[in-house]
């Protein structure tokens, strides 16, 4: 499997970019977090907390699909958009290859 390149929005506007592998079972969450990226992931992968909030700005229709639980959370944001995600439920894949992100985090 090859590695896949995320492209996340910094605060300025600016886009960084990550090389990712696709066969360790990741979530972009703990890439992110691995990376030094401001996101709190306070519960640590369990859909139960939304500070791993993300913004899918391009990509979005490649993901799976949302779970009810994932929504759940989502909807308790105040910052919610349509292609909102919890970065810890989107477990890397080929198809991801180029998504790009903006981390909200704790929905501040």
């Amino acid at each position: 499997m090859a590695d896949i390149k995320i492209h996340i929005q910094n605060p300025d506007l600016s886009f960084s970019t990550l090389e990712a592998p696709t066969d360790m079972g990741l979530s972009l969450m703990e890439i992110l977090k691995g990376n030094d990226y401001d996101i709190l992931a306070t519960c640590g992968g369990m859909a139960l907390c939304a500070t791993c909030h993300v913004e899918v700005l391009q990509g979005f229709d490649a993901l799976p699909p949302i779970t009810d639980d994932e929504y759940a959370m989502l909807d308790t944001l105040p910052n919610i958009t349509p292609t909102s995600r919890l970065s810890c439920q989107l477990k890397l894949n080929e198809q991801m290859d180029n998504i790009k992100v903006k981390i909200w985090g704790d929905g501040h």
